[in-house]
């Protein structure tokens, strides 16, 4: 059974997180050959000053981003 982890900042709306996990399962039904019952998606969000890139809290690097 496949199983897709996607981590995000946190501030996608519930919409955009449901067309998220349909056009991924999509992506993993056509790629894989499996049915969408076997596709797994797991979305964590983050808080910016949680994540780190480059040595900065991403809420320091992208303040208006996302």
């Amino acid at each position: 059974m496949p199983f897709v982890e996607i981590k995000i900042w946190k501030g996608r709306t519930a919409q955009q997180k449901k067309n998220s996990i349909k056009n991924i399962t999509e992506a993993i039904v056509k790629t894989v050959e499996c049915p969408s019952e076997a596709v797994q998606v797991l979305v964590e969000e983050y808080d910016k000053e949680n994540w780190g890139i480059a040595g900065q809290p991403a809420a320091d690097r992208f303040p208006d981003k996302w």
